[in-house]
Formats: structure tokens, sequence, C-alpha cells
């Protein structure tokens, strides 16, 4: 009768017979039955169900199963560039529970430039069922630099950059963990020589 192991059990779905799921609310979805009965089943009797065609219902899971396995990610950062200032946001998309394609944006207030950063990359989690997961990321972009003028007049540049870096996710609870990372970006000028700049951040983030 209600989202909770509070409320009364009033109908049970024979075995074999079909329901439709109407909506879901935190661990209890809301259900049809062929005979118009509406109710509320739990995350953990749905995990029992099959789909019309036979294979299993899946969905993203609020808990320590749903950070193993999980469709995406988005989360916000701060930290430091290349010794400035930094804060950025990012959003993955899984393809399984160990690889992801993942896209970020920042923007970083230094001494002497401001600028921001955009990258897309590959991340590989190494234990994706542990509660801290280590992972690996592998990728490309760009970045705008807009270096302050004083007694030279400096041009704004927009350069490509390739990197590497690696990092670890904490679960904390529901959906929510704390990930924090390092990067290593090789800039590649326009001038004599390349540059690096290393990348340290630090923040929350949640999964869907």
């Amino acid at each position: 009768t209600g989202p909770g192991r509070g409320y009364p059990v009033f109908h049970a779905v024979p075995r074999d017979a079909s329901v439709d799921v109407l909506f879901r609310r935190t661990e209890w979805f809301k259900v049809r039955t062929e005979r118009g009965v509406e109710g509320w089943a739990s995350q953990a009797e749905m995990l029992k169900t099959v789909l019309a065609d036979g294979s299993p219902f899946v969905f993203s899971l609020g808990d320590r199963a749903g950070f193993t396995s999980h469709r995406g990610e988005m989360g916000l950062f701060a930290g430091a560039w290349g010794g400035a200032n930094y804060v950025s946001g990012y959003a993955s998309l899984s393809f399984n529970p160990q690889l992801a394609l993942e896209g970020a944006v920042g923007q970083f207030l230094g001494r002497f430039s401001n600028g921001v950063t955009g990258d897309l990359g590959l991340t590989h989690v190494i234990v994706p069922e542990a509660r801290a997961s280590p992972f690996l990321m592998l990728g490309v972009g760009e970045v705008h630099t807009e270096p302050k003028a004083t007694l030279v007049q400096a041009t704004n540049r927009t350069e490509s950059m390739a990197y590497v870096g690696g990092g670890v996710r904490i679960y904390l609870a529901r959906r929510f963990f704390v990930r924090g990372e390092f990067k290593a970006h090789w800039i590649l000028t326009k001038r004599n020589r390349n540059e690096e700049a290393d990348e340290w951040k630090l923040g929350f983030a949640f999964f869907f």
C-alpha cells in the first residue's frame, strides 16, 4: 500500500504473472498488475524479475551495487591547474563497470594568466566493486589561455593537449561519492617547445 516496509502487504502477484512499472521512488517501484491492481514492490523483489523477452530487469541502484555498475556520473571539483586555482565539472557515460567515456570543462585563475580547459578521454576503473575504487585516465583536449598583459602586449592562444592521469573515488551513501584525481598534461604549442601542466582536484559527484 505504500513505498516502505511499514505498510501492510495487501496483494501478492502470482508466479509468472506480469506487471507494468509506473515509476520509481528511491528503493521502491509503483507497479500495476494485469488486473489493474496498483501497489509498491521493493528493489529487492524487482531484482528477482525478468522482462518479457526473458532478460533480467536492471536499473541503476542508489547503493553500493549502483556504485559498482551504473550508467553515468556527474560531478564538480576544486583544485589547481598549472599552479593556478581551478574549478571544473565532468560527466561520464559508462560502457561497462570498468570503462567509461568522460568529458570535462574547467576554468583556471592564475597570477599571470587565466583560461579555460576542455578534454575528452577514457577512464578505466581498476576495482569497481571496492568502496575506494582507483582508476586510470587517458585522453586529449584543448586549453585556451589569456595572459595578463604587463609590460609586453600578450596574445590569447588556444592549444591542443594530451593527458594521462589517475585517481580514486570513494563511495559515501545513496548515489554520492568523493572523487580525487591527478592529470599530467602535455600542451602542444606553436612555439619552440611544448609545455607541461599538472592538474590536481578533489570534489563530489553522483551516479545515475
